[in-house]
């Protein structure tokens, strides 16, 4: 039996951290759900940056334009056409887990990161536009972020909280949306609104690379996870939470990003045989999937308890490692790059825009 197939035994979704007009059309997602036990999808502004650079959407592009569209329309036109094929191909699995998983997701733009409303509006007529209920909108989990999540779920507008890097900036989105359901629930609305709460893991490896002795390289991001794993859990078992399943709610769901390893010395499935855990999401990028589904090894799945989390901690922060300052920096870094990829991902449009003019 393929590891993939373990993990999904296990109770750990398969994510597919990439979608490509071309993945679409000559079946190779289809192919990862029916080879590699793969459940659903995300994307970013990085990945639509690279599937629209190949030219596959130039067409679509001039069109758009000429009809007077904006750039940042016809991204989301772009991002939700190829999104809803997508959702379809994970809609059997969507409605067989009564909406658990099968989950495709799109972000909105970062450059409403500091204007709630806004950020609220373009996560409800997102949903509305693309006419798929298996559609996940992306909001950071930065301070900023926080209030758009929690308006948005009350709004009952699923939502994927990304750019979270420890157990803080965790449990701080997870009250954001608890706060959402319980408003939903004290008004009589259905609060059973999905969740996922996105963990970035290998950007706190590459972060302290240079800066830590040999035996420590590599283990902090999965600290950082399990530490985080420990507070899901009891959280999972928290009266607030059970109350609000007691309602009719479900647990927002921890989901690990970030896990294609970035150190060319370090095993390449690291970050997947590492934080192998029920109840739990692997989102990986395809070369990721394709190498644990070759060589990788499923064992235990994570202590309940977090294991030695705290003297992998401990060890770091002798070697001088501020976590909570770098989980910090890390997110607005983070929100920092959202923010670049977005301007060269219409920049990128503005080019074959460009180009196609050149070709009349």
């Amino acid at each position: 039996m393929k590891a993939t197939q373990q993990l999904h035994d296990l109770g750990q979704s398969l994510w597919l951290d990439n979608i490509t007009r071309g993945m679409l059309d000559d079946g190779t997602i289809e192919g990862y759900i029916k080879n590699e036990s793969v459940t659903g999808l995300t994307s970013n502004p990085s990945i639509f940056y690279n599937a629209i650079a190949t030219g596959e959407y130039d067409d679509e592009i001039m069109s758009a334009s000429n009809k007077g569209r904006s750039k940042e329309e016809i991204f989301f036109k772009l991002a939700i056409t190829d999104l809803r094929r997508a959702a379809d191909l994970f809609g059997a699995v969507h409605e067989r887990t009564d909406g658990v998983d099968g989950w495709v997701s799109l972000e909105v733009s970062p450059l409403l990161a500091y204007d709630t409303a806004k950020t609220v509006e373009a996560a409800k007529s997102l949903h509305f536009t693309a006419e798929r209920k298996n559609l996940f909108i992306k909001i950071p989990g930065t301070p900023e972020g926080l209030p758009a999540i929690e308006e948005s779920i009350y709004s009952g507008v699923p939502i994927n909280v990304t750019l979270l890097f420890d157990v803080d900036q965790y449990l701080a989105a997870a009250d954001a949306y608890l706060c959402g359901v319980e408003r939903r629930i004290k008004e009589g609305l259905n609060p059973a609104v999905a969740s996922v709460a996105s963990l970035f893991i290998s950007r706190w490896d590459t972060a302290v690379a240079d800066a830590v002795p040999a035996d420590l390289k590599n283990g902090l991001g999965l600290a950082v996870g399990l530490e985080t794993y420990k507070a899901y859990r009891e959280l999972m078992e928290s009266e607030r939470v059970q109350k609000a399943q007691n309602a009719g709610a479900r647990m927002q769901r921890l989901l690990w990003a970030s896990t294609k390893t970035k150190d060319p010395e370090a095993s390449d499935t690291l970050y997947v045989q590492g934080l192998a855990a029920p109840f739990t999401i692997n989102t990986m990028p395809d070369a990721t999937l394709e190498a644990f589904a070759d060589h990788g090894v499923v064992g235990q799945p994570l202590a309940r308890d977090g294991g030695d989390f705290e003297a992998q901690l401990a060890a770091f922060a002798k070697a001088g490692v501020d976590k909570q300052g770098l989980a910090l920096k890390l997110q607005e870094d983070g929100a920092t790059s959202f923010t670049t990829a977005w301007n060269e991902l219409l920049a990128r449009i503005d080019t074959q825009l460009a180009g196609g003019e050149a070709k009349k």
